[in-house]
Order: C-alpha cells, then sequence, then structure tokens
C-alpha cells in the first residue's frame, strides 16, 4: 500500500481524508493482506484498498467489514493496529463512503456499533439502512465461559462474507442479505491449533511459548493463548479427530454449537485456513485427513475450501471450520442448493482462492500389492535355507531403519534435501506390513516391494537383479553360494544404470565393499559386514563427485563430517 494518496484521480479533497482515515496507520507497517471496502461475488472487480470503487452499483447492498490488521482476512476494509479495532469514526466514514440506496451492512462488536449508531445519528432517515451482525465461531470458549463475553470470530467469518457478497451482487435486500448471514452465524464453528504464537513485527521476538514436544488448540488470531496444550504432538490423524471432537460434539454440556443429526444426515461446507505459517502441500494433507475423519464420522462434505485467509500473522497452524448446511426439513432456513450457489458464484476477489464447484472425489483405494515375478512366472516358488532366520534378518534390517531415521534424517539435512531417512523410513515400514500380512516369508524369497526416491530407484534395480539371478536355484532352495553369486551379479548390473564407483561418497561405497568380500568370501558374514560398515563411515571424509551431496558446498562437508546418509 502506497504511503500516500495518488492526488492525481481527481476525488474531492474530502474523499481524500476519508480514505486516509479508513486505511489507518498500524504502529508496525501495513500489514494488509487483502482490503476491500465490500466483497463482490459477481464479475466486478473487489474496491480498492485505497478507496470505494469508483464504479460502485448503489442499488446494490454496500458490505463492510474490518478489524485489526494482521488477520489477513479475505476483506479488510477498515484496518485498525496490529490486532486493534479500527475506531468508530473510521468505521463511519467507510459508511459515508459506500451509503447506497439498498443499506449497509458491517460487521464488528463496540467501535463499529458505535459507527452505527453516529451513522443513524447524522442521517436519521437511513436508521434502518445499517444493519450490524457481531459473528462467533470459535468453539474452543465454551459455553459457560462464552455466555457475557461471547464467542470469538474466527475464519468461519469468511465464509459468511462471501454468501454476502454474492447475494449483494445478485441484488438482493438488505433484510434478505442480513437474514441469511445471520442464519450461517449461527450454523458455523471453527476451532484453531498451533505450534506456536506469532510474532509481531516491529517487536522484539518473544521467547517461545511452546516446546518442540507440544501444540497448542484453540488458539485465538490475535495471538491469544489456546485452551488446552498437548504433548506429545499427536500424528495428524489424531490431532484431527481431537479438533472434530470440539467441533461436532452433541455430549459436552460445553459444545453442541452445531445441531448434529447422526446416522450420515449431515451435509458440511469444511473450510481448511491457514494460520500464516503452514504450507500449501501441508494443508492439502490437512484437508484430506479431515474429509477422511468426517466421511468415517457419517458427515458428508459437500464443498472444501482451503488456503490463507484469516491469519495471525505468521502463526505456524491451521484451523478448521465447518458449516453445518440446512437439512431437507429445516423450513426456517436458507436451502442447502442456495447456500452451496452462493458460495460457488465465481468472484474477482484476489484474497479468494479457487475452489472446486463440487462434493471432493472419493479417495482412489490403495494399490493392490504386486505380485512376486514367481507367481507371474507360474514358476516353483525359491526357497531361505532357514525359513524363520530369513523373516528374522528382514525384520531386524526394517526395525533398524524405522529406528535410525531421525539420525538418518539429521545427516541428510545436512549433505542433501532431507528426505533419507523418511523415505528409507517409510520403505522399511511398508516391507514390516507384508512382513505381517503374511505376504512376505522365507517359503518364497524373491518378491517385488515399492519404493520411492532416487535411493529407492537404485534399491528396486539391485533387488530385481537379485531376483532374477536367484530364480535360476536349480534346487529351488537358496544355499550361500547362491546368495554371493546374486549379490555379484546384481552389483554388476546396478553399474549399468549409474555412473557411481568408489569412492563416491553415496550408497555405492558399502554396497560395492559388501558384495567384494561376499563374494570373496560368503560365509564370513562378520567380515562382510564389518567391511560395509567401514565403507559406509568412510564416506565422511570422502570428496563428493555424484549424488545429492556433490551439490553441496564442499567446506561445509568438511566441516561437519557426517557420513553419507544413504550409505
Amino acid at each position: 500500500m502506497p504511503d500516500k494518496v495518488n492526488l492525481s484521480t481527481g476525488d474531492s479533497a474530502d474523499d481524500l481524508r476519508k480514505r486516509e482515515i479508513i486505511r489507518g496507520r498500524p504502529k508496525f507497517g501495513s500489514v494488509y493482506l487483502l482490503g476491500t471496502f465490500f466483497i463482490n461475488a459477481g464479475s466486478h472487480a473487489a474496491a480498492s484498498v485505497a478507496g470505494h470503487k469508483a464504479d460502485q452499483d448503489r442499488s446494490r447492498v454496500g458490505l463492510i467489514c474490518g478489524g485489526g490488521s494482521g488477520q489477513g482476512m479475505l476483506s479488510a476494509a477498515v484496518c485498525g493496529n496490529i490486532f486493534a479495532s479500527p475506531g468508530p469514526t473510521q468505521v463511519r466514514c467507510a459508511i459515508e463512503l459506500v451509503d447506497n440506496d439498498k443499506g449497509n451492512y458491517t460487521g464488528d462488536v463496540l467501535n463499529f456499533g458505535l459507527a452505527k449508531e453516529q451513522f443513524a445519528a447524522q442521517h436519521p432517515s437511513k436508521v434502518d439502512k445499517v444493519k450490524f451482525l457481531v459473528v462467533g465461531d470459535d468453539v474452543a470458549v465454551g459455553k459457560t465461559q462464552g455466555g457475557i463475553v461471547g464467542r470469538r470470530g474466527l475464519a468461519g467469518t469468511v465464509l459468511i462474507y462471501k454468501i454476502e457478497g454474492a447475494l449483494a451482487e445478485a441484488g438482493v435486500g438488505l433484510d434478505e442479505v442480513y437474514s441469511i448471514a445471520e442464519w450461517v452465524s449461527q450454523n458455523i464453528a471453527t476451532i484453531g491449533v498451533g505450534l506456536e504464537h506469532c510474532h509481531v513485527p516491529g517487536t522484539m521476538a518473544g521467547e517461545a511459548h511452546l516446546t518442540s514436544s507440544e501444540i497448542e488448540i484453540g488458539m485465538g488470531i490475535h495471538n491469544e493463548a489456546g485452551v488446552q496444550c498437548v504433548s506429545p504432538v499427536p500424528p495428524l490423524s489424531r490431532l484431527v479427530q481431537t479438533l472434530l471432537d470440539l467441533l461436532l460434539s452433541q455430549s459436552d454440556p460445553e459444545r453442541g454449537f452445531l445441531s448434529i443429526q447422526g446416522s450420515g444426515k449431515d451435509n458440511v461446507v469444511l473450510l481448511v485456513n491457514n494460520l500464516g505459517g503452514v504450507s500449501e502441500l501441508e494443508l492439502a494433507g490437512i484437508a484430506r485427513e479431515a474429509i477422511t475423519a468426517l466421511s468415517a464420522r457419517g458427515v458428508r462434505v459437500l464443498r472444501v475450501i482451503s488456503g490463507t485467509f484469516m491469519t495471525s500473522l505468521n502463526m505456524p497452524g491451521f484451523s478448521l471450520t465447518l458449516l453445518l448446511l440446512p437439512s431437507s426439513s429445516s423450513t426456517a432456513a436458507p436451502p442447502e442448493d442456495v447456500i452451496l450457489r452462493l458460495l460457488d458464484a465465481s468472484t474477482s476477489a484476489p484474497g479468494w482462492k479457487w475452489t472446486s464447484c463440487a462434493p471432493p472425489s472419493e479417495l482412489p483405494p490403495p494399490p493392490a500389492p504386486l505380485i512376486s515375478e514367481r507367481a507371474a512366472d507360474n514358476a516353483l516358488k525359491v526357497r531361505a535355507q532357514d525359513v524363520q532366520g530369513f523373516v528374522l534378518a528382514v525384520e531386524r534390517a526394517c526395525n533398524a531403519l524405522d529406528k535410525a531415521e531421525p539420525e538418518i534424517t539429521r545427516m541428510d539435512t545436512i549433505s542433501g534435501d532431507g528426505d533419507c531417512g523418511l523415505t528409507l523410513q517409510t520403505g522399511a515400514n511398508a516391507v514390516l506390513a507384508r512382513l505381517r500380512a503374511g505376504s512376505i516369508s522365507g517359503e518364497d524369497v524373491i518378491g517385488a516391494h515399492r519404493h520411492g526416491g532416487t535411493s529407492g530407484a537404485l534399491y528396486s534395480i539391485f533387488f530385481s537383479a537379485l531376483a532374477q539371478s536367484l530364480s535360476t536355484s536349480p534346487a529351488g532352495v537358496v544355499a550361500v553360494h547362491d546368495w554371493s553369486r546374486a549379490v555379484s551379479a546384481a552389483h554388476e548390473q546396478l553399474y549399468t544404470y549409474t555412473r557411481a564407483r568408489t569412492p563416491s561418497r553415496t550408497l555405492i561405497d558399502p554396497l560395492a565393499a559388501f558384495s567384494d568380500v561376499f563374494t570373496a568370501n560368503p560365509s564370513d558374514l562378520r567380515s562382510v559386514v564389518e567391511k560395509a560398515a567401514e565403507a559406509a563411515e568412510a564416506t565422511r571424509d570422502i570428496e563428493a563427485r555424484v549424488g545429492r551431496s556433490a551439490y553441496v558446498e564442499a567446506g561445509l562437508l568438511k566441516r561437519e563430517r557426517v557420513p553419507d546418509p544413504g550409505a
């Protein structure tokens, strides 16, 4: 936002003065993510933060909203200081700027209410042309606690803005806009969660409120503390279930803000809102988990809206909002399809993210397990000499990988892109799952398994070549010399797909050591393992020529002296 108004617009001095008042001056800089005097859900552009629309259609209801700067709402017309409400003079000037034939609609509490009364006092003939609605969708505040002060307004407000804007654009009268908005405000609920509080620009960074093992539920957008601190941080699936308990509970006397019917009769709109510090990738994962959890509870999601709509500056957290759609038996509510059409209405407001105007698609079923190459050829199974020992060996290796994930990830954060530990852990846990399901056994040591990443491709090539060699075992039982021959053949086959050769500071170094020693003396497994371990540790002092480490500054690798995580 420019510091001064463009004086070449031809506007009157009074208009310019009003604009300056409305814009306000946050203490710590302009933190308006978006600013509009009203949401325009149709084809016309939303109003500018610098003033009202030049071509405003005064035959339609004007919408005004506002609050403290830093919340990053879709529409923050009248901006106060960070986390502080704008004054009544600013709000009243906004009302005058968008004054029209249909009336105006404002939303905040004391200062907006005061501005409404002052406007009515100055314009007695327009006393019924301004309506006022407070939105309180926070379910973290229980009914007893919020009985006097009321519940806080969170991201659910954004859905109300969108619905109001679409109604106003369609030319609906003030009373109907207000009536539908009021109904929506009574059927909407939001809960937020964060890993830390936000930092207000221009102030000294405070100490961390939470430890690395804690997460806070019920945080407000004004940096208020939550109502529940959970440690250790639960997995997303369990966290989402906790949030849905607060949103949907009918047994908790302090909750039950939404009239859930149960038995699959409830349809909702889901809003996944970024509180400021969450990536798009994470939001997508949160949305998917929420849809899955709601479906399991018999709640059908008809629309999903995900993005950054109402923030708490840079808070690393998110909120879930549910708008409970009216049932077919409800007579006092607007029809469900009307609410959905209003949310689906096109808009040029830059803060409104594109959304699919349809229910989320069904999640695809998990892919069928890959059949073994042996089964595909209808050939005999290749059996391990020690069936139980084979299974225990695979299990021990996978458990060791799972346990080593944090250390491997730490090493890869220094020498690579930080995903090696998680990639290996994912593959190991998938193998463990197949072991438990009985699809891997020592009765048939040849099988196929999916694994991701560059290293996953190398592993898959190596083990596929290993399987090809083992499949030629004449007796149908794999002996030590069969393993030795297969490892050597697989090693050579892998070299046809990679340029890496020892010393390379990659997984090739311990693999080559393992293959060479095992081929030479397959009966001395202790020496084989020791040589492979030595080669892996030696990668800490090898100059990176291939692999991800080749892109890392050489001085960093010398200073840190971490072995290659893949090795």
